[in-house]
């Protein structure tokens, strides 16, 4: 009998310590425990949707770990081929393996479905072709051209170069090596001619504007593609009067000289699809939007521009050429004058310092190749 109660008495005691340490533990583990962890195909769409970006991920979107293996998958897929060989697919694959966002349709140059692209439509120059319709469409009429020819679109894979014009080039001796690609993309007014040791020979295209084209005709080369990149709108109407060999009467509206002839026939002339400027500014770099006007610091370099066009449209990617080291003040700023680093001044339009920490990023993840280490 006594033992009984002494059993009773010990329960009554025992129950409610051992409900308060399950109360205790339970609260515990549930403040512990970590959410459903999301499939990589949900954060991929989450981060396609800009609804989140993931710790691994930084403000842009670009993996924060970045390293130059390939993954399993794409180990597999290019494994087998020789050395030398063109990956067909490769910048692509490698550009959404860093960056998820990444979406491979944009083409390289309008055609006369241009305003199809609702990207653009919506975008003043630099970064769409809004108010500019009638005038490309009149040139487009003209051009009759919008691709990089025959020869070149029948390729089932495209190794790409982009040649940039620091003076990183001089004396590297790479021209042979640059002429080796299928497409050679060069800028401005960048010359050929007495530098082919180390810059090559060959010129698929030249992009540029107005204010960098060159300006003496026996300069240009006799069988490239010849691409304006507008950032204004009298880019569209300067560009009209080359098209049709007119007389530019007025500089108003260009900040420097500008050329007064184009020595290339209609057929040879293209236009850059201005996505790759608003795709490089506000993805890519992360430059202001300024609600979609150019402004202070919110202009990518051409280069860059180019090298966004090649990730779309080329399945390998170089480059050669980039780079200004503010390090070497006395080291030469272009390849082909005297010109000093210390010349350089800061940019209003650009932002050098964020767009080579995009660059960086393409070349620390393989995604492009780049033949001078500048970047």
């Amino acid at each position: 009998m006594i033992r009984m109660k002494s059993t009773r008495i010990f329960m009554f005691l025992i129950c409610p310590i051992m409900v308060l340490i399950f109360l205790y533990y339970s609260s515990g583990r549930l403040h512990l425990r970590s959410p459903v962890k999301k499939s990589q195909a949900d954060l991929d769409r989450l981060l396609s949707a800009g609804r989140v970006v993931a710790s691994e991920y930084d403000k842009q979107g670009f993996l924060t770990k970045l390293d130059r293996k390939l993954p399993l998958e794409l180990q597999y897929k290019y494994g087998n081929l020789s050395k030398g060989e063109c990956k067909p697919g490769y910048a692509e694959a490698k550009m959404t393996s860093i960056y998820p966002k990444f979406l491979k349709p944009a083409p390289m140059f309008l055609d006369p479905n241009f305003k199809r692209l609702s990207k653009i439509s919506n975008y003043l120059p630099p970064f769409g072709v809004r108010t500019q319709e009638k005038i490309i469409d009149h040139i487009l009429q003209a051009t009759k051209s919008y691709s990089l020819g025959s020869e070149l679109d029948r390729l089932s894979c495209k190794k790409c170069i982009i040649i940039g014009n620091g003076g990183i080039l001089f004396n590297k001796s790479l021209g042979s090596q640059i002429d080796q690609y299928d497409v050679v993309v060069r800028l401005n007014e960048a010359p050929v001619a007495g530098f082919e040791k180390d810059v090559g020979s060959k010129t698929t295209m030249r992009i540029t504007y107005p204010e960098g084209a060159i300006q003496r005709p026996e300069r240009y080369e006799k069988s490239s593609l010849f691409v304006l990149s507008a950032f204004k709108l009298m880019d569209f109407k300067w560009l009209r009067h080359m098209v049709f060999k007119e007389k530019l009467r007025s500089m108003e509206g260009f900040w420097k000289s500008v050329a007064r002839v184009v020595p290339r026939e209609p057929e040879d002339i293209r236009i850059l699809n201005p996505y790759f400027i608003q795709e490089a500014a506000f993805k890519f770099i992360g430059l202001p939007h300024n609600n979609g006007v150019m402004g202070k610091g919110n202009i990518p370099t051409l280069g860059t521009v180019a090298i966004t066009m090649a990730l779309h449209n080329c399945d390998e990617v170089a480059v050669a050429g980039f780079g200004y080291d503010m390090n070497t003040p006395h080291a030469p700023l272009h390849y082909y004058e005297k010109l000093m680093m210390s010349a350089i001044k800061e940019s209003w339009t650009h932002n050098i310092s964020k767009e080579k920490e995009f660059l960086r990023k393409l070349v620390k993840g393989g995604v492009i190749q780049d033949l001078t280490n500048g970047i």
